[in-house]
């Protein structure tokens, strides 16, 4: 009987109801939730079969008692929670991982640690065994995070080349480097010789790499390297705002700049605006990313593009693969200069 004595609610489908359904037995249902190991081709189809006719779905709770895992992956974001609202790309990764994940029926929780006591917390959430893995963005160096995690033998992703981890962690990351030598070069093939730069935070793999392409073209070229011409920012669109106001001050003769990204952009066309100069009459302007932020900006942003879909799906399939027991991976994929309006 599939309704109680007094009229309740149905009864959920049980693994014992999916058996009876496939013609097997329940040790083979049990099998092929979990991995279909030792399980035959046409035994796994009748389960298959059976679990979508009943509309069996897996208590997860239950499974994880017996597997010890969760089934379950965090995302987690050292930045502060205003971060996440104001950048696109953490977005764009935050959907890419969730679309890849649920090709395996995995959950994603999203966990912002922006203060040392927000990391702390969630760290002994993660090592305590909540989720399966992480997929780790934008870690600073000194974030003492991706190595407590390590350490506690957490399978472990990073977005961006690892700064500051004592040992092999796995990443994933767009040429950040060559990315920015694609930028400079274009910038360098108008005739532009004043070429300023406004980088990411110094203490992420972006910031650090993409200052390093800008230095390698330069050289190059023949272009004497000028201190005045760089200034740092945060990713944020304040900090290209307020980057490109010192670089106006420091070099008023600037007919060019490379942004570590399309947000920043977004500011420095501010700025240049306010000071009368013309983009890109007078001054060419090139960010980096390819997001949202590049095609909402006025005139729409020249950039290089970062491959977010194959990064989010490498990211899961290497976190995946690290859980199943794989050494530790590193992927690194190619970017792609964008030519809009602002060069």
């Amino acid at each position: 009987m599939t309704m109680s004595q007094s009229g309740g609610r149905r009864k959920p489908p049980t693994i014992h109801d999916v058996a009876r359904e496939a013609g097997v037995s329940r040790g083979t249902v049990s099998r092929v939730l979990n991995g279909g190991h030792y399980v035959s081709p046409t035994a796994q189809e009748a389960v298959n079969a059976a679990i979508r006719r009943t509309g069996y779905v897996v208590n997860r709770h239950a499974r994880s008692l017996i597997t010890g895992r969760s089934d379950s992956i965090g995302f987690l974001l050292t930045e502060p929670q205003e971060r996440f609202f104001e950048d696109p790309n953490f977005n764009v990764l935050l959907r890419g991982c969730t679309q890849a994940l649920a090709a395996h029926d995995i959950p994603l929780l999203l966990m912002l640690a922006g203060t040392e006591d927000e990391r702390r917390r969630i760290t002994r959430y993660i090592t305590a065994g909540h989720v399966d893995g992480v997929l780790l963005v934008s870690s600073h160096s000194g974030d003492p995070v991706a190595e407590q995690l390590r350490e506690a033998g957490v399978p472990l992703v990073m977005c961006g080349k690892p700064i500051g981890v004592g040992s092999k962690v796995s990443y994933v990351a767009a040429d950040d480097r060559d990315g920015a030598r694609d930028m400079v070069r274009h910038l360098v093939s108008l005739g532009r010789h004043r070429i300023g730069v406004v980088t990411g935070p110094l203490d992420t793999p972006g910031g650090v790499e993409r200052l390093a392409g800008y230095r390698e073209v330069l050289s190059e070229s023949g272009i004497d390297f000028d201190e005045r011409l760089v200034v740092s920012g945060d990713y944020s669109r304040a900090s290209g705002e307020a980057g490109a106001e010192r670089l106006l001050a420091q070099c008023p003769d600037v007919d060019a700049v490379f942004v570590a990204s399309d947000l920043m952009a977004q500011g420095v066309l501010t700025s240049l605006e306010r000071a009368g100069h013309r983009v890109p009459e007078d001054v060419s302007v090139g960010g980096f990313d390819d997001s949202s932020a590049a095609l909402a900006a006025r005139p729409q942003l020249t950039t290089i593009r970062q491959p977010y879909d194959r990064i989010s799906a490498e990211m899961v399939r290497v976190l995946l693969a690290q859980i199943g027991g794989e050494d530790p991976a590193a992927v690194i994929l190619p970017t792609e200069l964008v030519k809009r309006q602002s060069t």
